[in-house]
């Protein structure tokens, strides 16, 4: 099931977003820049923002948050900041669910582009993008040590 997150979601998207993170961010990042205090902090501050902006969607599984993502749109673009699956859902289909319920919802709204970035080593997620129909933004392809995609939204008539 997919639906919107609330506050009583806060803990839960927080626990699982620094999961998410730290199967790809180690080994590349210092464990202080993805687990520490300081971003554990700063992190739950901008899950409880978002969720309180109603820009956070939860896929649940059996009663428990399996998968997360975050969007937003800026200057008529969609922007996918977050799609994190805890790993013992990993291939079940929650990222897969989660990605169209975004799309869908951009779509709905006339968007025609979206964008997102994701961390050069995370192999996972540039193939599960690409599987999707997600390319390198020809205007910006890399932020830092993240690649920049760009997806064109078609409609359901095209």
């Amino acid at each position: 099931m997919i639906r919107h997150a609330t506050a009583a979601d806060l803990d839960a998207v927080a626990a699982l977003h620094a999961e998410a993170r730290a199967t790809y961010y180690r080994g590349h990042l210092p464990e202080e820049e993805y687990a520490g205090a300081e971003e554990t902090a700063r992190s739950r501050a901008g899950w409880d923002a978002a969720i309180g902006r109603g820009a956070v969607l939860v896929a649940e599984r059996d009663g428990a948050v399996a998968g997360i993502a975050a969007h937003r749109t800026a200057d008529g673009v969609a922007h996918l900041t977050q799609l994190h699956v805890a790993p013992a859902h990993w291939r079940h289909g929650v990222g897969t669910a989660l990605h169209t319920a975004c799309a869908d919802a951009w779509r709905a709204a006339g968007l025609r582009t979206a964008r997102l970035e994701v961390f050069e080593h995370n192999t996972r997620a540039r193939a599960f993008y690409a599987a999707r129909g997600w390319r390198p933004d020809p205007e910006r392809p890399r932020s830092g040590d993240h690649l920049v995609l760009r997806l064109t939204l078609g409609t359901e008539t095209e």
